[in-house]
């Protein structure tokens, strides 16, 4: 096929397709200004002796600054560093206000909390089409125990580790997601639950305190059809039980939280969110974002068939209990 019918749209969308890992490169330049860019042209060349290669666009505002430097460092970006790779994906800015750095060969910056770090003397400069390939001779490296942020398809991505074998060979019925998002939900919740009994409240009333956090407001009757659709009915007796206790009070027939009964409620959030940290607490970070963002792409595969009232823009009212709590922990 003749190089003038490739389009290059679709050129940039199929290379698209090879999963890379993101880099920062940076450099001291000729001026003594640091310079640096995120890429993921980043390749291996050599072991022996050790030599990597990566290529700038000539239309780079910092292309000369590279290509007229004699030493340039790549620090292989962490899952963490997303923030740090758009920032080095952005051009006219100070890259490197408020950044701590360390200084390399040839005063070269160095970046922290990366995966991997290289310090290179440039050996070698080819042109690559519209790119320069600069290849250099590694002087030194660091390697640092935190997973690789990748790249993939125009967007970031993180790698998943492979279930153990162990895992693998589980039985059907036991490895079923429905059962094992179940256990997971009643494990998570049981600490919460023992709490509140101990504070001398009924399975209603733990109920209906979660389902409030993210819906008060609710006429009865919508609360009536979100608390239907988990299979079971409201507890009618519990809920005047709180508004007789003046934990709940009807503003224009809707249910709505008195100062004591968000107490409460507020109490009942950090027990949850202590759950929650303590249930994570074998997981790393990313691995924790991942395990919420598997779920979150479930819960939209299989919310197609939902009734209109049980769709989470239609229960997570603006403003709810959840949203004002984390607005005032992070204003704390």
């Amino acid at each position: 096929m003749p190089i003038s019918t490739i389009d290059p749209k679709q050129f940039r969308q199929a290379l698209g397709a090879f999963t890379t890992g993101v880099t920062i490169v940076t450099t001291c330049g000729p001026d003594g200004l640091d310079y640096g860019l995120t890429a993921n042209s980043f390749n291996s060349v050599s072991i022996d002796p050790p030599m990597v290669l990566w290529s700038i666009n000539k239309d780079s505002s910092s292309a000369s600054a590279f290509t007229q430097s004699s030493h340039f460092a790549v620090h292989i970006l962490a899952t963490d560093q997303e923030p740090l790779s758009n920032r080095f994906a952005r051009s006219g800015t100070d890259k490197f206000v408020d950044l701590e750095l360390q200084r390399g060969v040839k005063h070269v910056p160095l970046l922290d909390g990366c995966s991997a770090r290289f310090q290179c003397k440039t050996a070698y400069q080819y042109e690559g089409g519209d790119h320069i390939i600069l290849v250099g001779e590694v002087l030194a490296f660091d390697r640092f125990d935190k997973a690789p942020l990748v790249f993939q398809s125009g967007g970031y991505r993180r790698l998943v580790p492979p279930a153990p074998r162990e895992e693998a060979s589980v039985n059907y019925g036991e490895n079923w997601l429905g059962f094992l998002l179940g256990r997971a939900y009643y494990q998570l919740q049981l600490p919460i639950r023992q709490h509140l009994r101990a504070q001398g409240m009924l399975e209603g009333d733990f109920e209906l305190l979660g389902f409030l956090t993210f819906s008060e407001g609710r006429l009865l009757d919508e609360l009536r059809a979100l608390v239907e659709f988990t299979g079971k009915a409201l507890d009618e007796e519990r809920l005047e039980s709180w508004l007789q206790e003046g934990l709940l009070c009807l503003q224009e027939g809707r249910v709505m939280f008195t100062d004591k009964g968000r107490q409460l409620a507020i109490q009942w959030l950090a027990q949850a969110k202590s759950a929650e940290i303590r249930a994570l607490e074998a997981l790393s970070l990313d691995e924790s974002q991942q395990l919420k963002s598997l779920i979150e792409r479930v819960i939209r595969q299989t919310g197609s068939e939902l009734p209109p009232h049980w769709r989470k823009e239609n229960i997570w009212r603006d403003n709810n209990l959840w949203q004002q709590t984390s607005a005032a922990q992070s204003a704390g």
